[in-house]
């Protein structure tokens, strides 16, 4: 690992928020005195006082904040880059012209781990078939490490990596955008129109996801989803030894009634972590434990509880419509409210409108920005379809009112699901912060 020509070079960390702490302790191992600069959205006074305590401590740490946090990209050399700052952005595509290195941890990550990477994308069901492969790995005693979105950032781990290790790594289609080099084993779940607002088109989202199999040779492994025709189209242009998940029989290793994860979506992530564990010969045994033992990640089709007694569905990683009408299809017709609505990405709404005219929902819940044009697709939807049906619709602007009208309008015995079928960022930072407002406010109206 030979970082000499970072030696010399001005570097700005663009993005200052987990990933860019971890590239900031990374470099100063190599560079203890070396100017650095952080170029972040947020002003200062907002960060946290952690945050804020650790730029203070390091005398050698120079500040490009705020909205203009942009503009002077073209002063640096070397640009290390957070996912969530596009690559499409003018500012970002004009440095490049410009010749600055752009650069990234997942890029710096990938060139220099002497040890076997997984890597894990699609656009659903990446956390819970990441976690799952780490934990069947750490049952058969393999050193394995779980990083990326779900796990540890990268750097800090890259200074320890010995050979033998195994890293197991979420990658999301920003992390993947600007590398040039795959994964050992790269596995490739589905692909759905999402982050829409990110980039261009459909077209430039699947391009970044496609880099998981592009620079793999014929010793590497590439595990995909041979339904999706996108992505068996990909298949048979990677070198590398092609391995379809989908036909796996999960019966003969264990029993679905002792699979503890919910829904037909899941068992497709579940083949994908048993090709991935045959790669490294684990047996049948080993794995049945593993998904015995394995616990549900939370906002993923969480049972919060029965409260006056309604049941209560937490699926706030629901981003997409698809994965909400998976929601849907996996509770039946026991949903009768459902919350819907959030940030904008210009995704189409109609396939679920025609899924909550078919079912027995009673109660639309809608969350600004995309609850309007939900609501919109499924008036449309049932003039289209000369469908009268019993639907109350409710436009609100926080969850604590959006729990009082479920517990309002839901009768005993029936489900309440959110699964918003849109992003968060509209009026919750995240789907963390949307779900756990959502459980605490299910147990404050109880």
């Amino acid at each position: 690992m030979n970082f000499n020509n970072f030696k010399d070079k001005k570097i700005l960390i663009l993005g200052f928020g987990m990933e860019g702490k971890d590239s900031l302790f990374f470099l100063r191992k190599f560079f203890p005195q070396k100017i650095l600069t952080i170029g972040d959205r947020t002003e200062f006074k907002i960060f946290d006082q952690k945050t804020q305590k650790l730029i203070k401590k390091d005398k050698n740490i120079r500040l490009d904040l705020g909205k203009d946090y942009l503009k002077n990209l073209n002063k640096y050399d070397i640009i290390i880059k957070s996912p969530g700052i596009s690559f499409f952005l003018p500012e970002i595509k004009n440095a490049q012209k410009k010749g600055k290195v752009l650069t990234s941890q997942t890029k710096i990550f990938l060139e220099n781990c002497p040890c076997k990477i997984i890597g894990i994308t699609g656009t659903k069901g990446k956390s819970t078939t990441t976690s799952l492969i780490y934990h069947i790995l750490k049952i058969a005693n393999f050193k394995v490490h779980l990083v990326g979105n779900i796990g540890k950032p990268v750097l800090s781990l890259l200074l320890k990596a010995k050979k033998n290790d195994i890293f197991v790594n979420e990658l999301s289609s920003h992390q993947l955008l600007n590398i040039r080099k795959s994964p050992k084993i790269a596995v490739f779940l589905n692909i759905y129109p999402e982050h829409l607002d990110y980039y261009p088109g459909f077209k430039d989202y699947f391009e970044a996801k496609t880099n998981i199999t592009k620079f793999q040779t014929k010793n590497d492994y590439f595990v995909f989803n041979k339904k999706q025709k996108l992505i068996n189209d990909l298949a048979k242009k990677s070198k590398a030894k092609k391995i379809p998940f989908n036909t796996i029989n999960i019966e003969k290793i264990i029993k679905t009634k002792d699979i503890p994860l919910m829904g037909k979506f899941n068992l497709e992530n579940i083949r994908a972590a048993i090709a991935v564990s045959k790669i490294f010969n684990v047996s049948d045994e080993i794995f049945a434990k593993a998904i015995k033992t394995f616990k549900a990640l939370p906002h993923r089709l969480e049972f919060i509880g029965c409260y006056k007694e309604i049941k209560f569905y937490d699926d706030a990683i629901a981003t997409i419509p698809e994965a909400t009408i998976v929601a849907m299809e996996t509770l039946g017709n026991d949903v009768q409210t459902i919350l819907l609505g959030g940030f904008e990405r210009n995704l189409d709404f109609t396939e679920l409108a025609k899924k909550i005219l078919k079912s027995k929902i009673q109660n639309v819940i809608l969350f600004p920005t995309t609850g309007s044009r939900i609501w919109e697709a499924i008036q449309k939807e049932a003039e289209k379809e000369k469908k009268k049906k019993s639907l109350e619709s409710f436009f609100v602007n926080s969850m604590e009112e959006a729990v009082k009208l479920a517990y309002s309008n839901t009768d005993k015995g029936k489900i309440c699901l959110l699964s918003t079928a849109s992003s968060s960022f509209s009026i919750f930072k995240d789907y963390k912060e949307k779900g756990n407002l959502f459980k605490k406010y299910v147990k404050k109206w109880a």
